[in-house]
């Protein structure tokens, strides 16, 4: 018994780990008031590497171990782990699906950056179009919150793109 209590100890470790990890995903993030939409591809990027890097770790076969044990010996810390780790599956999962949509706006960043107002005004029809479509068919990405903070990033690239022309020319 002495085993499965270092164990559950050891396993309360881990979802006090992982739960702010959670916490800490789900905060609003501070940014710089002109990042364009490509700093939105990149933060959830990030969030899917780490992500499936923490489901990598509690998959592993060391991991698994220790949960067989503590299964067997029917620990009550098991309820609290498959609850958690249900929620670091639904969370890589949002991070990849919003990943695989926001990457069919990278066609776009380029030209948002680096053409002139008018060229860029061309892209924007498009651009508004497959936002559209993100927010109809993504899963995760059809919030208001998620919409905003996209339209903000792409608003504030246009603006960016803006003053860079009418200050350099």
């Amino acid at each position: 018994m002495e085993v499965i209590a270092k164990l559950e100890e050891v396993v309360m470790i881990w979802i006090k780990q992982i739960r702010h990890i959670l916490v800490e995903s789900e905060q609003m993030r501070r940014e710089a008031d002109d990042v364009g939409p490509s700093g939105e591809l990149e933060h959830w990027k990030t969030r899917m590497s780490s992500f499936n890097s923490l489901l990598d770790e509690i998959k592993s076969s060391r991991v698994k171990k220790i949960l067989s044990i503590l299964q067997a010996a029917r620990s009550k810390t098991l309820k609290q782990w498959k609850e958690l780790d249900g929620n670091i599956t639904i969370a890589a999962n949002e991070a990849k699906d919003n990943v695989r949509y926001l990457y069919t706006l990278d066609k776009f960043f380029g030209p948002l950056a680096k053409a002139s107002p008018v060229t860029m005004m061309e892209h924007v029809p498009s651009l508004m179009n497959t936002v559209c479509m993100i927010y109809c068919t993504s899963r995760y990405y059809n919030t208001s919150e998620r919409m905003m903070s996209l339209l903000l990033k792409i608003t504030n690239q246009l603006i960016k793109t803006c003053k860079t022309y009418l200050c350099e020319g």
